[in-house]
Formats: C-alpha cells, sequence, structure tokens
C-alpha cells in the first residue's frame, strides 16, 4: 500500500496490522498510527471519522502529544508500546517551565493516554 508503513498486530482486534500514514493537520505532517480494520472517511481532509463498516476503532495520532513538547510519536515507540503496551516518554510543560518522564499506556478508547500518577 502506498505511503502506508506496517508497525505490527492491532492490540484490540484479532486480525488487524497497524500501520503508519502520514497525515496533513492543519497545514503540518504528523504520523496516524490506525488498525488496517479501521477504515476513516473525511470530508475535508483534517476531520476523520470511521465509516460503518469499520469493526476497530484504534487509532494513535503522532502529534497527540504536542501540548507536552512531543511533536510526533515515531514508529520505533509505537512499536515498543504495541509490543510491551507501555513506554516511557519524556514530556514536557511549558507553564511550570519543567520536563518530566512519565509512562505511555495503550487505551482502547484514545489510543494512548498518559499515566500522570
Amino acid at each position: 500500500m502506498k505511503n502506508k508503513t506496517y508497525i505490527d498486530k492491532c492490540p484490540f482486534c484479532k486480525d488487524g496490522l497497524v500501520y503508519c500514514k502520514k497525515k496533513i493537520v492543519q497545514g503540518r505532517s504528523t504520523n496516524v498510527f490506525t488498525c488496517s480494520n479501521a477504515k476513516w472517511k473525511s470530508e475535508d481532509g483534517e476531520m476523520f471519522e470511521l465509516t460503518q463498516d469499520s469493526c476497530c476503532s484504534f487509532r494513535i495520532w503522532g502529534n497527540s502529544l504536542a501540548r507536552w513538547g512531543k511533536k510526533n510519536l515515531s514508529k520505533k515507540e509505537v512499536k515498543e508500546l504495541l509490543n510491551n503496551k507501555e513506554i516511557e516518554v519524556t514530556l514536557y510543560s511549558f507553564k511550570a517551565k519543567k520536563e518530566y518522564k512519565k509512562s505511555l499506556i495503550l487505551d482502547s478508547e484514545y489510543g494512548i493516554s498518559v499515566v500522570w500518577d
């Protein structure tokens, strides 16, 4: 498939594969990691919703941690997350002007969640 790189098996469905695809969101390039069983549609190329024939909704937007200074999740980080169910990332609080090491875990609703303690 053009413009797609397969990463690993989907953690939430039995036969899906997670792949990485480049998307442009608000004029900026980002990766989206999604299950091959999740089918997406968009009217404007920026807002995406699942089609009715999707049987999985797994997705991780690469820029989902941008507000904490992590501009994009890498393919390597997502692969490690899929295999280990948890990884450590460095986040930055612009308000506190401080870096934090936090755990990132898989989440069936949002794709990923930060463990804030």
